[in-house]
């Protein structure tokens, strides 16, 4: 996939990059071009056109079957209103391209038997800028990002320079003195770029469905972000940065219950041993209960199955944190930083001791 403006040569060269001058040959199935109408449209007469065709002549003069490329898998930028772009001007222009630039990064990296090369040679900084972090909020280890370079300098953007050639071509250099040079002796080589691979932060209703540049920008943001949050008695919620999660009666109970141990730095409870009820877990349970619903709040029927069992069943304390990790995972979108506020053991067995899987100092009862 490459991005470009006025210079649909990016497409031959980097495609003639990827096959010739590799030590590993990259030959893609398909190629997909993003740019502007004007672009397109130069695409369209130049790489693609029975006359000068420089994708096909590419293909046939270095034995490249298969590999597709035509006007559906050439991508004309829209603006909000779904209007062509013509160029990339206006902060709404930019909101635009790297929204759909994104989007189609997104779609490529779908498929985990697929490998992308994203080529950001081409359009304007901002195109290269998105394409590249698009890549590193959605490639994988087998994709690539790369910056094509075009020696000598006076082939770089020329506008009858698609590639070099086997036989001899002259055309004139961009120079003052126009010297001429023959195609066959250019060098067209690509600059590799490293990228952080931020995917795994991502949610994944934002991984596998449509979204926003901007949208999933903020996703990896809080999953990298420092995490905090409040446990709202009042409103019997949790509060992470940007998150409001509401649980049920009782696990919002039973996680006020841990998390307020934590921020206290009171000694948190274990997993009961099987066929040995805890008492005190119990009580106390039942006493955060009071707390948050006051003495009527508290269901007869959790008292009654406490006191029944004897006190804290090491069934009713790990079937209740599963069902609040459940409902967590749920709420934040299945997302990565799910796992932060997630009630998880701490230490080693057989000592293991049960709280959000946060530090006493992220933690804020209010």
């Amino acid at each position: 996939m490459a991005v470009a403006g006025l210079t649909p040569q990016v497409v031959t060269e980097t495609l003639y990059a990827l096959v010739v001058n590799e030590a590993e040959p990259f030959i893609p199935t398909e190629v997909h071009l993003i740019t502007t109408q004007e672009g397109a449209e130069r695409a369209r007469l130049t790489l693609l056109g029975e006359d000068p065709g420089w994708f096909h002549r590419l293909c046939r003069e270095y034995g490249l079957n298969g590999v597709h490329l035509d006007e559906d898998n050439v991508h004309v930028l829209r603006n909000v209103q779904g209007r062509p772009l013509q160029d990339i001007r206006t902060p709404s222009d930019n909101e635009s391209a790297a929204d759909l630039i994104s989007e189609w990064i997104r779609c490529f990296t779908l498929d985990a038997d697929s490998a992308l090369h994203v080529s950001m040679a081409g359009g304007r900084k901002t195109m290269g800028f998105y394409a590249g972090y698009a890549l590193s909020l959605y490639g994988r280890p087998q994709d690539r990002l790369s910056h094509v370079l075009v020696s000598p300098a006076e082939l770089e953007s020329h506008p009858l320079f698609f590639y070099p050639s086997r036989s001899p071509r002259v055309i004139y250099g961009n120079d003052a003195g126009q010297r001429p040079i023959d195609c066959r002796s250019a060098e067209v080589t690509l600059g590799y770029l490293p990228f952080v691979q931020l995917r795994h932060g991502l949610p994944r209703k934002l991984r596998e469905g449509k979204a926003g540049f901007t949208e999933a920008v903020q996703a990896v943001s809080r999953s990298l972000g420092t995490p905090f949050l409040v446990v709202d008695r009042a409103c019997h919620c949790l509060r992470t940065r940007d998150r409001e999660v509401e649980l049920p009666k009782g696990q919002f109970v039973f996680y006020y219950w841990l998390a307020k141990r934590l921020a206290e730095g009171r000694e948190l409870p274990r997993c009961p041993t099987d066929g040995v009820p805890e008492p005190d877990y119990a009580k106390q349970f039942l006493g955060a209960y009071q707390e948050v619903f006051g003495e009527m709040g508290v269901r007869d029927q959790t008292r009654e199955t406490l006191e029944k069992a004897g006190g804290m069943t090491k069934d009713y304390f790990l079937s209740t944190i599963s069902k609040i990790n459940r409902t967590l995972w749920e709420a934040l979108d299945e997302a990565p930083e799910a796992e932060r506020y997630r009630i998880a053991a701490h230490g080693k067995r057989p000592q293991m001791r049960y709280a959000p899987n946060l530090e006493a100092e992220q933690v804020e009862i209010r």
